[in-house]
């Protein structure tokens, strides 16, 4: 397949050209077609988990190690639902639990991980390029879970399949990313995912959540909420992450909110129809009012998590596949 290949191409090249990478740690240089690949290998894992049955056993006898860093519910609970649900065995390792607090290094970590022979290490860190670090240690594949705010690329392809299923093809849709873009890993995978799939992405904050060199996105830079939503499609809030802010990035959360956070008055602005979406956790009357989070007609917050598992089983599927000795993986 070329490079010509347009996105909205539903064939693919044979076994392990459709998708040539050992790891999954971001979103950032993928092909349009490997993006669709990995979304069309989730959608059976999505009719999957809505039967009472819901496992199977593509990997079964196979060590999943999920190393979470930093704090997690959501996905590494979406993780180990995908991980079991393949029938893997799968091992949680917390931070506070590692020996990280006893002053081991990251590299000597990698090294413990490798020496326990797991065949897929999912790795969520607080610091960006942390797990290219441990990537480059061990001899298995390595999914990336959110490295600072570098990339998140399993969140990403959980938004592109859930707007693949409301609005059809991405190729074309405006999508308004608003919030706390500064220290969004979330926003940069969602960015490169939905721009290389021909979406038009604007992106929306106060000066001091925009990151420098944003024009470099390719994305439509926005200050005022209420411009942004005009003409959108899709419109994506973000989480404000006080926990990685050092200072006063806002003046307060009210003003905060009447500036920046999604109404329902305001969601009139934006097309008919508009899809909203949040990554959660939500900040609700912050980022998001509950009325508009709750109505189902245009929320897609639930379904996000929904397509999570789904995106995640197709992951550890397809980056195991080798050492599975899947037939045009070798």
């Amino acid at each position: 397949m070329t490079s010509q290949k347009t996105a909205s191409s539903q064939s693919f090249p044979a076994g392990s050209d459709a998708f040539p990478h050992r790891h999954l740690l971001g979103i950032a240089g993928l092909h349009p077609w490997e993006i669709l690949f990995l979304l069309e290998e989730a959608k059976q894992w999505v009719d999957l988990n809505k039967k009472s049955s819901k496992h199977a056993d593509k990997l079964d006898g196979l060590t999943v190690i999920n190393a979470f860093f930093e704090n997690s519910t959501r996905t590494l609970l979406s993780f180990e639902i995908a991980g079991k649900r393949m029938g893997a065995d799968v091992v949680n390792m917390h931070a506070a639990q590692s020996s990280i607090k006893k002053g081991e290094t990251l590299i000597d970590t990698a090294v413990t991980l490798n020496a326990m022979k797991a065949d897929a290490i999912v790795i969520r860190h607080g610091s960006s390029g942390a797990v290219q670090l441990i990537a480059d240690k061990v001899d298995c594949p390595v999914l990336n879970a959110g490295d600072g705010s570098h990339e998140h690329p399993t969140q990403a392809l959980l938004d592109a399949l859930t707007i693949q299923r409301r609005k059809g093809d991405i190729s074309g849709l405006t999508v308004t990313i608003c919030g706390d873009v500064m220290h969004s890993r979330v926003a940069r995978s969602n960015i490169y995912c939905l721009t290389t799939l021909g979406a038009k992405v604007k992106v929306c904050a106060p000066p001091s959540l925009l990151p420098a060199a944003l024009d470099r996105f390719n994305v439509e830079v926005f200050t005022n909420f209420d411009e942004a939503l005009q003409g959108s499609d899709v419109v994506m809030m973000l989480r404000l992450q006080n926990e990685r802010m050092n200072g006063d990035f806002i003046p307060s959360p009210r003003e905060y909110h009447y500036l920046y956070g999604l109404t329902q008055e305001r969601l009139k602005l934006a097309n008919d129809g508009a899809l909203v979406m949040h990554p959660g956790p939500m900040n609700r009357g912050v980022e998001i009012d509950s009325d508009v989070a709750d109505n189902l007609e245009n929320s897609a917050i639930t379904e996000q998590v929904e397509m999570g598992v789904a995106v995640r089983m197709a992951c550890l599927d397809i980056l195991t596949r080798k050492s599975r000795g899947v037939e045009g993986w070798s």
